[in-house]
């Protein structure tokens, strides 16, 4: 599936076929473009006493995810389309209890609490001086306005502020935004996980959009174009210095549905 550009392997493991304690090398193999399936992620989706279902989320490289707004999307519309729940939904993640509805191809998901924003940080990095916005909006972010948005070098600039010891031991996901003519968000972004810069990120388009609001720079809702040339919406609302009830509104695709033979995990 695709979510706005970023795309997603889903397995539905609710008998358990998978043990996701063991999976790693599995989800690397999978992931992995052009010898295999090829993908951003790889999202299990399990049973839930708590919830319609449960996910976990895993990275390109095979790493934990606590939250993903685009594969998010992708989940809630999965389950529904395979009669796991209703277009009214709620699943389990490990950032907490997350509710969505889905619409069509169009979906509509709640967001972490976002917390820990920090405006205006200087932080040195590939030689360079960076005034960073940082959030966590169900995994961190940091949030770079830039003047020159196709000028930048996403893996020069992302990867060392990524590392930077200021975001130490997890790391961030660095986003570079500029505000169009019309108000819209242009985002960029260096992802934690994959290495490199994806076509969307859910969460950073969140992270973004709170960040534009907290500088008076935008108000609900956020209309934010992503790298992929899709328009994400951010909702939410203030309350004093915080924001709540935050959503991600924008289409989850189904690109094929098949089978996976052992060639595509296991090479000699």
């Amino acid at each position: 599936m695709s979510g706005s550009g970023n795309d997603f392997i889903l397995i539905d493991n609710r008998d358990g076929a998978l043990d996701p304690e063991r999976i790693k090398d599995f989800v690397v193999a999978v992931c992995r473009r052009k010898f295999s399936v090829g993908a951003d992620g790889l999202i299990l989706i399990e049973s839930s006493e708590k919830a319609d279902f449960k996910w976990r989320f895993f990275n390109q490289d095979g790493s934990l995810a606590e939250m993903c707004g685009n594969g998010g999307r992708c989940a809630a519309r999965f389950a529904y389309l395979n009669q796991i729940c209703g277009p009214e939904l709620s699943f389990e993640t490990d950032a907490g209890i997350i509710r969505a509805i889905v619409d069509g191809i169009r979906v509509r998901l709640e967001m972490t609490q976002p917390n820990g924003m920090v405006l205006g940080e200087e932080i040195e990095a590939c030689g360079e001086i960076f005034s960073v916005n940082s959030i966590n909006t169900g995994v961190p972010h940091a949030v770079i306005w830039v003047d020159d948005l196709e000028g930048v070098p996403i893996v020069e600039w992302g990867r060392p502020i990524r590392y930077h010891e200021r975001y130490a031991p997890a790391g961030t996901n660095v986003n570079f935004v500029k505000r169009s003519e019309n108000g819209d968000l242009l985002i960029r972004t260096y992802e934690r996980g994959v290495e490199d810069e994806t076509l969307a990120c859910g969460t950073g388009a969140v992270a973004a959009a709170l960040i534009a609001a907290r500088k008076g720079l935008a108000e609900s809702p956020v209309s934010v174009r992503t790298r992929g040339g899709e328009l994400l919406t951010v909702h939410f609302c203030k309350a004093g210095f915080e924001f709540i009830d935050v959503f991600l509104e924008g289409d989850a695709r189904v690109i094929y549905q098949g089978r996976l033979w052992d060639e595509a995990v296991y090479r000699d």
